[in-house]
């Protein structure tokens, strides 16, 4: 469990990176028009990660719970398989996704990859269990917790900020533009 944690961990810090880097600053994609779709996707994608980083390093998803935990690892794949697609549309205005995201986004699915073959079988033994989400067996290191809660904190206001300039809401381009983001 706790390998699969620290490649969480990593996935979070180059997701966080791609983020800042790749959508807010090099692409505006609160400023973009046309990029309401890719938001809205990224908004349910750190809503996903929200829950999984916040409480995955500290409760065991046993029975029913367990297929609620699968069911938010699929939704996760589904959301970056439809992200991929939607993606190439936004971006041609700019001249398509950057090479160096493209780059990023394949190291970050290796990760997931990394991360859910050392899950799976953890979610398996738990889906046996009675139903119930209690604190781990196996010990986590208290800074693990930490790192991860700081990732839930922070993938959840990302998703709150892409929710809203994906809403078109006033100020929802902030900093980049004050024309906001159209259909």
């Amino acid at each position: 469990m706790t390998t699969a944690l620290w490649l969480l961990a990593v996935q979070g810090a180059i997701g966080a990176f791609d983020t800042v880097y790749y959508h807010e600053w090099r692409a505006r994609l609160p400023a973009l028009p046309g990029a309401r779709a890719e938001l809205r996707l990224h908004a349910l994608r750190a809503l996903v990660y929200a829950a999984l980083f916040a409480l995955l390093p500290r409760v065991e998803w046993r029975g029913a719970w367990a297929y609620v935990l699968a069911s938010l690892l699929a939704a996760e794949v589904f959301i970056t398989l439809r992200d991929f697609v939607v993606e190439d549309a936004v971006r041609a205005p700019l001249g398509g996704v950057f090479a160096g995201e493209r780059t990023t986004h394949t190291l970050m699915a290796i990760i997931y990859g990394a991360m859910l073959a050392n899950l799976l079988p953890v979610l398996n033994a738990w889906r046996h269990q009675s139903t119930a989400l209690v604190p781990h067996t196996e010990v986590v290191p208290e800074g693990l917790v930490w790192v991860l809660t700081l990732m839930s904190a922070g993938v959840a206001l990302s998703g709150l900020r892409d929710a809203y300039a994906a809403l078109g809401l006033p100020g929802g381009a902030w900093p980049w533009a004050s024309a906001g983001v159209k259909a």
